[in-house]
């Protein structure tokens, strides 16, 4: 699929960015891989990493912010795959510089649409959260604001042969947002931070994340929004897999936060269906190319039931403490534990 193909992953220095490049390089031999970030030093850091694979040569380091259109446009020159990872993420953050956030979530997103319709770009995925889904904060209403725009975007095609589609999903474990590292850090100390007993979360690993990106390539219309089917676990359970003599401390939900993640809301049930692995909310507007029967008869989807709801409360996949723990032994470096500002 990626074979000759120049593809550009904005935000590519980050946690998703950097397995699938490793993913796209194992895999394929692409014309180019562009990584387009901001942060000079992650670029220089992931190029060391990297040197000594077979294809490093097919690696492009683009510094620029999804804020400057003009970069978009010229990093997205002869460009045939885009993946949008680029996005402000930090909760607290983004509740205390909302400004910010809109222009990287928002004004960011619609840069890259523009320069993927003028710069004659194939495929578009984006990465979008469950804090879309009913928002209850600024990150999250910034990323529905995003997906809004990316599947309106395929209105906006006209003759050219380009697809949008967005991946709607939760927490990846062990990555920067993830609540394991702070755990980690606090894996020897005689107390450990839960905002609340009742708290849940979906738990999905990079390498799923990476896999559900690519199967949207393959299998994209444009217009779509692509849920994986995950296990859930409690927040309070990850505490004893990482810490078990440690007692836990409640500190209360922090402004913006719920209680348990939310990836298909009842409203959205209307429109989603059931791909076996994945869910799809199949897109409201008629003028987008192709309709939803259509879809449905061609993929044998099967419609989810009116008011259905998808979260991680609800959800009849659970893991246990025992397999949290050997979860985090294998997708998780102890020895490079960050304390990080996660959402839990």
């Amino acid at each position: 699929m990626f074979n000759n193909k120049t593809i550009i992953i904005t935000g590519g220095t980050g946690s998703f960015g950097r397995a699938c490049t490793k993913r796209i390089l194992d895999k394929y031999i692409p014309k180019s891989l562009r990584i387009f970030s901001r942060d000079e030093l992650k670029q220089w850091e992931m190029s060391n990493q990297l040197s000594s694979h077979p294809r490093f040569k097919k690696l492009r380091f683009f510094l620029g912010d999804v804020r400057d259109k003009e970069r978009v446009m010229r990093a997205f020159e002869d460009c045939d795959y885009v993946i949008h990872a680029a996005a402000l993420k930090q909760i607290p953050a983004a509740e205390y510089n909302p400004t910010e956030c809109i222009k990287t979530n928002i004004l960011g997103a619609q840069n890259v649409i523009d320069g993927a319709l003028n710069m004659g770009v194939k495929r578009l995925v984006a990465l979008s959260t469950d804090k879309a889904a009913a928002p209850v904060n600024l990150y999250g209403a910034s990323k529905l604001c995003a997906e809004k725009l990316f599947i309106a975007a395929n209105n906006m095609t006209g003759k050219r042969d380009i697809r949008f589609s967005v991946v709607r999903y939760g927490n990846v474990m062990g990555s920067r947002g993830s609540v394991v590292p702070l755990f980690l850090s606090l894996k020897n100390s005689k107390t450990v931070p839960i905002t609340h007993p009742d708290m849940s979360r979906f738990n999905f690993l990079l390498n799923e994340a990476v896999d559900l990106v690519l199967h949207v390539f393959r299998k994209q219309w444009g217009g779509e929004i692509y849920i994986p089917k995950i296990p859930s676990f409690k927040i309070t359970d990850l505490a004893k897999a990482i810490a078990p003599k440690a007692k836990v401390k409640y500190i209360g939900i922090r402004s913006g936060e719920k209680l348990f993640e939310e990836m298909i809301t009842a409203s959205d049930s209307y429109n989603t269906v059931d791909l076996g692995k994945y869910y799809v909310i199949l897109p409201s507007s008629k003028d987008i190319g192709w309709s939803n029967d259509e879809f449905i008869k061609k993929t044998k989807a099967k419609k989810v039931v009116e008011g259905f709801s998808y979260n991680s409360r609800d959800n009849t996949k659970w893991l246990s403490v025992p397999q949290l723990r050997k979860l985090i032994s294998q997708n998780f470096d102890d020895t490079k534990k960050t304390q990080a500002s996660p959402d839990y």
